[in-house]
Formats: C-alpha cells, structure tokens, sequence
C-alpha cells in the first residue's frame, strides 16, 4: 500500500458497481487529482449473472471474472475487508488477508459491498447447503452434481443412489430458475456417457415459499417458465419452504420429504452484515439510506449503490407509487455506478450533483440452451418473447454488458465453441483439496507396532536363539 498526500477516494467493495464506478471517477478525474483505493476481499470482480452457465459449462469460469488490478492500473488495489469506519476522523480499518490490521485515511468515501445470501436459522442448512453467489461456488456446484453421478454410476446400493440423484433448488427467483435449467441441461447432456445412469433416474425439485417464479418478467412469462420446467421433468413446489435438511434429509413444509446429495440455496439476498458497523443511516431491510443523488443521508462525502444501498426509484415514484426503491439487479447496478462516478468528481469539485434516474428496460432469462423467457420494456409497450429467440436475447444483453472487451471477446468465443464442440462433463471435485494425494504420499510411515504383550520369558529367549542360528 502506498501513501500519498492526495485526497483519498476509498471505493469499499470491488463488485460491479465498485468496478465501474472506480473506472469512471479515474476516466473523469485529471491527472494526480486523487488516488483512488479499492478494498475487497477478492481480487476480482464476479459477474453473477452468468454463474448458472459457468455451473453448466457453457463458460469458462475464468471469463466470468474481472481481475481489479488489471482493469484499474492506476488505482491501489488492497486485497482485505473494511472493518470499521470511524466518520469523525475519516478513517477506515483495513484487515487484509495476513498480517495485522491498520488505519488509512481517506477524504471521500463509496460504499459498494454489495450482498450475501440470505439464509435463515433452518436445521442442516450450514452443512449442507451450497450458495450461488460467486465463482467458487458455480465451480464447486458443478464438480459436485458430476461427481453425484459418479457415484450413482458405480454403487450398488440403491438408498446412496437415489439421494444421489436427487438435486434440490430453494428459491425461485432469477438464480434459482436459472440455476436449475442450466444444470438440468448438463446433467442431461452428462447421462448420456454413464451407462448405469439416465435423465429418468434423476429427480430435480424447486422450492419457492412465493406463489410464482420469476416474477422479475411477469406473471405471465413465469408461468411459462414453470410449465416449462414441469415439462423437462423438475418438480416445482409453491407457496412452501423448507423445514429442516439435517444430513441431506430434506422436509418441506408441504410435508414432501426427499433425500438429497445436493441441496442448492438461492432464497433471495441481504446486504453486507458488515454495513451495520459503519455507523450509516440505515433501511429497515439493512440497506444503506440514499438520497437520489446516491449520497448517503445526511453525509456530504460518502456515496452508496447498488445491492447494498437502498436507492428512491424516481421513475416509480412519478408514476404514483411514493414508496419505490431500485430493485437490485445489474441493470440498475451498472447505471448507477456511472453516476455515483461522476457525483464524486463533482462532490470534490464543489458543483452540483445529478440525480440517479431510469425506466426499466425489462428483464431476461436463461433456462438452459436455447431456452429462456425475455420482457422488453419499448415506451409504454412490453414484449414478451420466449424459447430461442428470449434465449438469444439472454445472452446478447449480458455478452454486452460484461465488463471490458477482453471479457467479452472470451464469453463469445465460448458460446461459439459451445456451438461445435460438445460440453465438457468431467469432474475437477480433487480440486478442493490439491494436496490430498500429495500429503497421502509424502506423510511419515506409522511407527512399527509394538510387540505383543504376554508373550513367556521362555518363548522370548527361544526366539533370541532362533535368530542367532540364522545370522550364523
């Protein structure tokens, strides 16, 4: 880390919108201005929307990440967590990923944590739940549901079997319904090379405690969506949730109850718990209370977006709905981000600050290849597209949106590939743990076992001469 007696902009979080947002205060600011930090326990910056197709290999895992340093050249990078802000002295705590924590000051401040998953206290979810929020997650879902039919294919028994075929989605929002098409779709694709294993044997299930799915692109394309899914074999269970999954024993509060290897955890989000230790304004659900402008209230130097900040929706309102937020999805994100950019260039200047408004432009989603559902906002007009062409639609919005053109360039190459080649259905679950083989190797040989107690003074001494006579 270096110092510098410049004013300091300290950008807390290296997400979508700490990404954009740090590009677009260094693209405005002049030359030696400011020095912007960005703080974020990764290095990377994860494009969520495309984790349902890195589970499904459709894209590199490595193309749906965005390293820091190499897109902000000019910005100091340190890989750590902000664990406190003390307000008064324009100081914030750094904790990086070893060594002691320490203080660096800073002039202006943006908040871009962003989200974790929202869980609640359910019996056997720690243990045995497996999230969808970032890349290791993606890889470690697919490596699992391949490795699950590694083991159906090889056993015997029919209980180890079963529960290893059995795959349960909760939530069924975008990432679940997504989620569960794509890896439907490979797991599809995968049967055909196991013998013992077929799409019949498999028993796919989504939970969602709502009366619909997707309710992002309407009633409508959601009861698409369902029907499609019910048509490919998932069962879709709503208006329920899940009681307990104690050791992969899953119980809905309908009263279903199913043994299940793999138990996949998309219920909705919550902001960053670490917010709450910043002594920011906060929402009733957590966020970080903004103005339009995205200023957080009642502070003149401190900036909010995305997931973790709770944004007045100015189009919504207008509209007559007084009680609109910006919901959290990378449309707004992206957006937002551009003008939290140029809000602190202009917070630092002394000029007057632009409000953050936008109609939505409606909502896309994929369920596997070539399917998916599409609302397209033109005006006063919707269009609801569905199958092939919302699938086309799908990709080509966040193909584009994908931070950079090195990013882009590689998710297209993928998906052109895919369009040749066949997907790969190999699993990598070793990956988790690299030295096992190694350690198994290189570990001390056990001690020599003792000898046997209660052997006669008689006996010892007979086998004393015995080996005498051979050495002789």
């Amino acid at each position: 880390m270096s110092t510098t007696e410049r004013p300091r902009i300290l950008v807390v979080g290296g997400g979508y919108v700490g990404l954009y947002a740090a590009r677009r205060i260094q693209k405005k600011m002049r030359y030696g201005e400011a020095t912007v930090t960005v703080v974020d326990p990764r290095s990377y910056m994860t494009y969520q929307p495309f984790l349902p197709e890195a589970a499904a290999g459709n894209i590199s895992p490595r193309h749906v990440v965005v390293p820091l340093r190499r897109v902000l050249p000019k910005a100091e990078v340190l890989t750590g967590r902000v664990t406190t802000i003390d307000q008064d002295r324009k100081v914030a705590t750094i904790s990086p990923l070893v060594g002691e924590a320490y203080e660096l000051p800073f002039d202006y401040l943006v908040i871009a944590m962003g989200a974790v998953s929202r869980t609640f206290p359910i019996p056997g979810l720690a243990e045995q739940g497996i999230g969808m929020k970032g890349i290791e997650e993606s890889i470690g879902l697919r490596n699992h549901v391949l490795e699950q039919l590694d083991k159906a294919d090889s056993t015997t028994d029919e209980e180890i079997r079963r529960k290893a075929l059995t795959f349960v989605f909760i939530g069924g929002g975008f990432a679940g319904a997504e989620t569960i098409g794509e890896v439907e779709d490979m797991a599809r694709d995968a049967a055909k090379y196991y013998k013992n294993v077929s799409r019949e044997d498999m028993r796919f299930v989504l939970v969602d405690a709502a009366d619909k799915i997707l309710p992002e692109v309407g009633p409508k394309l959601g009861q698409y969506g369902k029907e499609h899914l019910e048509g490919r074999g998932v069962e879709v269970y709503l208006s329920t949730s899940m009681d307990s999954c104690v050791d992969g024993h899953v119980v809905l509060k309908n009263g279903l109850e199913v043994d299940s290897s793999t138990i996949v955890w998309t219920a909705g989000v919550k902001p960053n718990p670490a917010l709450s230790r910043f002594g920011l304004p906060l929402g009733p659900r957590g966020h970080v209370d903004c103005e339009p402008t995205l200023q957080v209230k009642g502070t003149d130097y401190i900036w909010a977006a995305g997931d973790n900040a709770q944004v007045p929706d100015l189009v919504g309102r207008k509209a007559g709905n007084e009680n609109a937020w910006c919901p959290p999805n990378a449309q707004h994100a992206l957006r937002q981000a551009k003008v939290l950019g140029d809000n602190v260039i202009s917070g630092m200047r002394g000029f007057p600050q632009k409000d953050y408004s936008h109609a939505n432009k409606g909502a896309v989603a994929g369920l596997g290849l070539h399917k998916g559902v599409a609302m397209i906002v033109m005006g006063k007009m919707k269009i609801k597209l569905k199958g092939r062409l919302a699938w086309y639609m799908h990709r080509g919005y966040h193909g584009l949106a994908m931070p950079t053109w090195n990013r882009k360039i590689r998710v297209f190459a993928d998906w052109t590939l895919g369009m040749f080649l066949k997907r790969e259905v190999v699993s990598l679950g070793a990956m988790e743990t690299p030295r096992e083989e190694f350690y198994e190797a290189a570990k001390p040989a056990p001690a020599a076992a003792p000898k046997a107690a209660g052997k006669s003074e008689k006996a010892a001494k007979s086998e004393k001469t015995e080996e005498k006579a051979k050495a002789s």
